[in-house]
């Protein structure tokens, strides 16, 4: 099933081609031949900046965990034999202190549409049943709909494709190695009894080097809103753990 062929999808989508190739047109004095590919930046910046909200609340939920993993691992001493009452005394805990477990899922969770919204605008071959037209404009002389793994299967692969796009996985995999060493979790915070939150934690990790692997198979556009993505959020996430510091001991 096509989701971007449900009628609201496809009306939100039409009215955001319509004004990215605007801003492309805007861009093209400036930008020149390149106008199509930062029009896809820009978009993403804008799109991320409106969503820093999220992130706060992110980094505000992690600095309570983390001020909350002494207390957790005393509990997970204290009643190890007992997994239930281990999970009253958690919850308890959690509640005391005005912390949700779950509390840095959430904002994940609420901007997950508005960024699949904008990744799909920057993937999908036809919006409301017309081309999408951003895709036919090009970076460096390689079409932005050009996916690189489609294009070697094609025979189709040239010098230019393959340096614009080693240059755009280059950038994930270094802002991915930089994520996870920078916000890897502590040692001594493993045994946090908020599974949830570990596991989360986990995935973040997989899913940064996975996007390198996701952007050998889309569009350019789609590649350049990951590459976008990625570098952004190592970037707001370096601030705002200097903002909001996790606790230590």
């Amino acid at each position: 099933m096509d989701i971007s062929a449900f009628p609201p999808l496809t009306a939100i989508l039409d009215a955001a081609s319509t004004g990215l190739r605007l801003l492309a047109e805007l861009l093209e004095p400036v930008a020149g031949d390149v106008s199509a590919a930062a029009s896809v930046v820009l978009v993403t910046l804008l799109v991320r900046a409106a969503l820093i909200p999220a992130g706060v609340a992110q980094a505000k939920a992690e600095q309570s965990r983390s001020r909350l993993a002494p207390l957790l691992r005393d509990l997970q001493r204290r009643h190890a034999r007992d997994r239930e009452r281990l999970q009253r005394e958690t919850m308890k805990l959690y509640a005391d202190a005005g912390v949700s477990p779950f509390a840095g899922c959430l904002p994940l969770l609420a901007q997950a549409p508005v960024l699949g919204v904008v990744y799909t605008l920057f993937a999908v071959a036809s919006i409301a049943g017309h081309p999408n037209a951003l895709l036919a404009q090009q970076l460096l002389g390689v079409p932005l709909g050009t996916g690189l793994v489609g294009a070697v299967a094609a025979g189709a692969v040239t010098v230019p494709m393959l340096a614009v796009f080693a240059a755009l996985i280059a950038v994930i995999v270094a802002a991915a190695e930089a994520t996870r060493r920078t916000f890897r979790t502590p040692v001594g915070d493993r045994g946090d009894a908020a599974p949830l939150a570990a596991a989360t934690g986990r995935l973040a990790g997989v899913l940064q080097f996975s996007t390198a692997v996701v952007a050998l198979f889309v569009p350019l556009a789609a590649a350049i809103y990951l590459a976008t993505t990625v570098v952004w959020t190592l970037c707001q996430r370096l601030l705002l753990r200097r903002r909001y510091p996790l606790a230590t001991g």
